[in-house]
């Protein structure tokens, strides 16, 4: 009986690795969480990176057309330093701090809310579920967050270009826009935004699950050190970075100042390409590559880590 029982075709054993497949079930990062999460790394990191951005901001707004204030990015900075002290190149960054935490909160919600529900029998993603999750999570973001706070945020670095700054601080600077644009005064852009939102996270997320699941291979829980999960966003980052510095440029200059110089995100293309040439659309790439690198390994390891500890205080199992 035992023998017989024991010679039972396959099934026992298919049995037995069905009933320890969950063990070796990717575990699962609820919204909330991610929410968490994603808001305290956004937070920290922009306040550590914030002066490239900065740098970035002021060599795109730097056109061509008129004579060039800057020769580069130490002479943006030595500059700024001059006229405005160290902390002339934190100006802005009290838009950027606002608009961070929400922005990484949404960005990493949505993308776990939509990452969850594409993940296979075994909590696997693969890359291009990868990159639609990471496309989704960057058009809400870039509608609910990020086009009005990077608005805001230019306009002050912009501001402080002009022989008498008009802007005091965040709330005032707000509010002067909208009194003088109204809320679509802070929206400017829109469709360059969720274009450039878009196409970075879904690069960022591609690459990211890509090198995630080849570093994991057939173990979707191996542990990953914060090393490793800054090395793969750091690449993930410089992907971003060159494949859409283009879309960032045209961004950046329909938030500006002088936005009311093109009727659109393709009348801004045209008239780039038309009286700058192609080299003006990769202006800012060494400064916002350096930048971005630094951004999205810092956002990773401590999005990582954070939710390491929020799985061991809080049980959504």
């Amino acid at each position: 009986m035992q023998g017989r029982g024991t010679f039972i075709s396959p099934f026992p054993r298919p049995r037995c690795l069905a009933a320890a497949a969950p063990a070796g079930k990717a575990k699962l990062t609820h919204p909330g969480k991610a929410i968490l999460a994603g808001g305290l790394a956004g937070g920290i990191e922009i306040c550590i990176t914030f002066p490239t951005e900065y740098v970035k901001t002021q060599l795109q707004l730097d056109e061509r057309a008129n004579p060039p204030k800057y020769r580069g990015i130490g002479d943006c900075v030595k500059q700024t330093v001059q006229g405005h002290g160290v902390k002339g190149l934190y100006r802005g960054l009290s838009s950027l701090v606002y608009g961070s935490i929400p922005k990484s909160a949404v960005r990493f919600g949505v993308f776990e809310f939509l990452s969850n529900r594409a993940r296979d029998e075994n909590g696997r993603l693969d890359s291009t579920k990868g990159l639609l999750c990471g496309l989704g999570a960057g058009i809400l973001e870039a509608v609910f967050v990020v086009c009005p706070m990077e608005t805001v945020k230019v306009k002050f670095i912009h501001d402080q270009t002009s022989a008498n700054p008009k802007y005091k601080g965040f709330y005032h600077g707000v509010r002067e826009i909208i009194n003088a644009q109204g809320i679509r005064g802070t929206y400017q852009g829109l469709t360059a935004t969720v274009l450039k939102q878009g196409s970075n996270q879904a690069i960022r997320f591609y690459v990211m699950t890509s090198l995630k699941n080849w570093y994991k291979g057939d173990n979707p829980d191996k542990a990953m050190n914060p090393l490793v999960t800054g090395t793969f966003g750091a690449v993930a980052g410089a992907a971003s970075v060159f494949g859409n510095t283009p879309l960032d440029v045209i961004k950046t200059r329909m938030q500006g100042l002088e936005a009311h110089k093109y009727k659109s995100t393709l009348d801004c293309a045209l008239k780039i390409m038309r009286h700058e040439g192609l080299a003006a659309f990769y202006k800012g790439t060494v400064p916002r590559l350096g930048r971005v690198c630094l951004d999205v390994a810092i956002v990773f390891i401590i999005y990582e880590e954070v939710v390491k500890v929020l799985n061991v205080v809080w049980k959504t199992d």
